[in-house]
């Protein structure tokens, strides 16, 4: 019986035959995306085909940061990868590495790389933009002589100001030398010395376009001294010229209505200032009237003349015042004193009152204290020849004199003898 082999020695077999061709490990592949799909793990799975057939094909996820631009079905691409059979399926598939838009894809990345670039140095930083002046005398333009983008601009400048000065170089803006040539008169213009410059043309394809995406355009722009307004294309076209511009235009009608500023309103607005101005003045003259007015009246307010005459009316009304109130004072003091001479009277007579009441008391009192009375009730007040008050025998001896007074005079006597008595008298309580 013949070798019999197993299914996946047969598919080794063949990836070995597959890696051994030098051509396959590093080919080119052109085609027509189809069965695109984006797989959560970052890995793309798509198909490239032609008329006569078609391709399985991968990206892996760490090979997609050299892809500028988001695969879709029916893109022409340029695919470099290796062709080796995947074992487990039975089938050979394309590994890509690099994956390019074939034509306008190749500008388009090239377009892309370059924008990321110069973004990246900050060329389309805004603090780098230069603002446009707002009356321009002096209009540079570099675009090609002929054609709808110089008629359109020369149009709506005349009839926007008739004075403006408008200074054309003759451009190439499409083909070879074109870069150059915008180049160059970006340069000489910017020398001249005019107010601003508008670089531009008209729409066509991005192959049309491109020598507004060149690098050398770009870094002439960005050294321009002289504000630059891009104005390539139709509104929808971008090229990296309107990205470095200090202002981007539209399209180049759109490029002159920003750059020349339309004399009419001008003089409409200068007509309106002019208005305001003669009303403002009049208003002021008016309010500037009303105040001298005031100041005369203050003037006059304030002369010699009528400060005396106001002073001297002021002080006949201070001293009519001053008189009021001192009356109001004396009255009112001569009704104090009154109400405190009344109110002393009351004191000093219920004063004499509670005097008299006691000195009654006190002549009550002393006349039982009175030595007269005891006289007249029968007593009689012994001293001797001294005055001295006798109230005890030991005081008294034999034969001094002695003083006796009664109710109705005074007994003199001489004293014979003392006698004791057997029961001395007491005091009563």
């Amino acid at each position: 019986m013949q070798n019999v082999y197993s299914v996946g020695q047969v598919n080794a077999y063949i990836k070995n035959m597959f890696t051994q061709d030098f051509l396959l490990k590093r080919i080119y592949v052109r085609g027509e995306v189809s069965n695109c799909k984006y797989h959560t793990s970052g890995h793309i799975y798509f198909s490239l085909k032609d008329a006569s057939g078609t391709i399985a094909c991968v990206m892996f996820a760490s090979s997609r940061k050299g892809l500028a631009f988001r695969m879709a079905d029916g893109q022409q691409v340029i695919v470099l990868g290796t062709i080796t059979v995947y074992e487990r399926d039975g089938r050979y598939q394309l590994y890509a590495n690099e994956i390019r838009q074939e034509g306008a894809g190749l500008l388009y990345e090239k377009f892309e790389a370059l924008k990321k670039e110069l973004e990246e140095m900050g060329m389309f930083a805004p603090e780098y933009k230069q603002p446009i002046p707002a009356y321009i005398r002096k209009l540079g333009i570099v675009t090609a002589p002929t054609g709808a983008a110089i008629r359109d601009i020369l149009n709506i400048s005349k009839r926007r100001n008739p004075f403006i000065q408008l200074i054309l170089y003759p451009a190439l803006v499409q083909g070879e030398g074109a870069a150059d040539s915008i180049v160059k008169g970006i340069r000489m213009l910017d020398a001249y010395g005019v107010d601003a410059i508008i670089v531009g043309r008209g729409g066509g394809s991005i192959e049309d376009l491109w020598a507004f995406n060149e690098e050398k355009v770009a870094r002439a722009i960005f050294a321009c001294e002289t504000p630059v307004i891009s104005a390539v294309g139709h509104e929808t076209d971008t090229t990296i010229a309107d990205f470095v511009a200090d202002l981007r235009a539209p399209t180049p009608s759109a490029a002159a209505e920003l750059a020349v500023a339309d004399i009419r309103q001008i003089l409409d607005r200068m007509a309106l200032y002019h208005k305001r101005l003669d009303t403002l003045m009049a208003a002021n003259l008016d309010a500037k009237r009303q105040k001298l007015i005031q100041y005369q009246l203050k003037v006059s307010h304030l002369s010699p003349e009528n400060q005396i005459r106001e002073k001297r009316q002021r002080l006949a009304d201070q001293e009519e015042l001053l008189n009021r109130l001192l009356a109001e004072q004396i009255r009112e003091k001569q009704g104090q004193a009154q109400e405190l001479s009344g109110r002393l009277n009351r004191g000093m007579e219920q004063q004499l009152a509670g005097a008299k009441h006691r000195m009654q008391l006190y002549i009550e009192k002393m006349k039982g204290l009175s030595p007269l009375d005891k006289l007249n009730q029968g007593y009689a007040w012994l001293s001797d020849g001294q005055n001295q008050k006798i109230t005890s025998i030991s005081q008294v001896r034999a034969g001094i004199p002695l003083q006796i007074d009664v109710a109705d005079g005074r007994i003199l006597a001489v004293a014979e003898r003392t006698e004791e008595r057997e029961e001395p008298w007491t005091k009563k309580n």
